[in-house]
């Protein structure tokens, strides 16, 4: 199939190709609507790798089970967004689950809780950090990073990264802590 026929086929002849196994079939389905669907997990789910493993499971899905697809019940993109949505919300329980089986998802980092009149004061506390604390503190929450992802860009130990992201935020809480206390007293 070449390029000017990959564009002129409408998506229910390309997702009856996939359904016979064709896989060029099945790479134009994929490049025609991944972003699409990528931007509805994302939404969903708020985490890249979290919408990039949706997405790789409704394409397979969508491999595995072309055939059961019906064009009389809508147009192949909504069948993948319903699928997308549903593989993306399943996520999101599973998530809220698993918290509240063990109290706390694994891997994630503690929340550190900054009032308004406090954002000035926390900036400075994070800036007066050593870089060994202050980096991944800011890769998980300005980059929703997971620590074992945070350890892996580092390339440091699981449990390095731990304890520096502890001691960080102890040490913020402590600054943050002495600083509200100052303002109480002035």
């Amino acid at each position: 199939m070449n390029t000017s026929e990959k564009q002129s086929i409408d998506d229910v002849s390309l997702l009856r190709a996939v359904a016979s196994g064709d896989r060029e079939a099945l790479q134009t389905f994929y490049d025609r609507h991944a972003g699409t669907l990528f931007a509805v997990a994302l939404k969903i789910l708020g985490v890249r790798p979290d919408a990039e493993d949706v997405l790789q499971d409704v394409f397979l899905q969508a491999w595995k089970t072309a055939h059961s697809y019906d064009d009389r019940h809508g147009k192949p993109l909504n069948w993948l967004i319903m699928l997308t949505r549903s593989r993306a919300i399943d996520r999101v329980r599973s998530r809220s689950s698993r918290m509240r089986y063990t109290g706390a998802e694994v891997n994630e980092v503690p929340v550190l809780t900054v009032l308004p009149d406090q954002r000035l004061a926390s900036r400075e506390a994070l800036r007066s950090l050593p870089s060994e604390q202050r980096i991944p503190i800011e890769m998980a929450y300005f980059g929703g990073l997971t620590q074992v992802q945070i350890a892996k860009q580092l390339r440091q130990p699981l449990n390095t990264v731990q304890t520096r992201i502890r001691a960080g935020l102890l040490r913020l809480h402590d600054q943050l802590g002495t600083a509200s206390r100052q303002e109480m007293v002035s």
